[in-house]
């Protein structure tokens, strides 16, 4: 038989809260969010600064925005840079990107993995290898379970 202990802390708890009609997000649009300059870009892949230009392009992405065309042009965007570098010229590319900026790349390239494209896609199988030496599976796991998308 169970004794009565008076506990009354668990009934400070609002369960109403968790209800899933009163569910919110918890980030909203991002103003501040809107890509990557894309003149800029376009510059440093016209100077053949290709590395920086993946730099540039890596360094905003819209992660918190849910209008779909901004997230489209810049995934645009980042598929011309890498396709811009060459495969002798990646590692070492990836290998001036931060962890975050490698995650983001990641996304690019498995959201560049949805394009029916082949030559887009071998290329992309490449950058994926490159990426893997260097980031390991944390890269593809935090990716993989991030819930925002490129």
């Amino acid at each position: 038989m169970s004794v009565n202990t008076g506990a009354k802390q668990f009934r400070k708890v609002d369960v109403d809260q968790y209800d899933a009609e009163r569910f919110t997000e918890e980030h909203g649009d991002d103003p501040t969010a809107i890509g990557p300059n894309e003149s800029e870009v376009n510059g440093l892949l016209a100077q053949n600064r290709n590395a920086e230009a993946l730099k540039v392009v890596l360094s905003n992405p819209p992660l918190n925005t849910k209008d779909q065309a901004i997230k489209d042009r810049c995934a645009s965007l980042v598929l011309r840079v890498l396709s811009a570098i060459r495969a002798s010229e990646m590692e070492g590319a990836i290998n001036q990107l931060d962890q975050p900026a490698q995650d983001i790349l990641a996304k690019y390239i498995y959201r560049g993995f949805e394009l029916p494209k082949e030559a887009v896609q071998a290329n992309l199988l490449t950058w994926h290898e490159k990426l893997f030496a260097v980031g390991g599976y944390g890269c593809i796991v935090r990716v993989l379970t991030d819930r925002k998308k490129v």
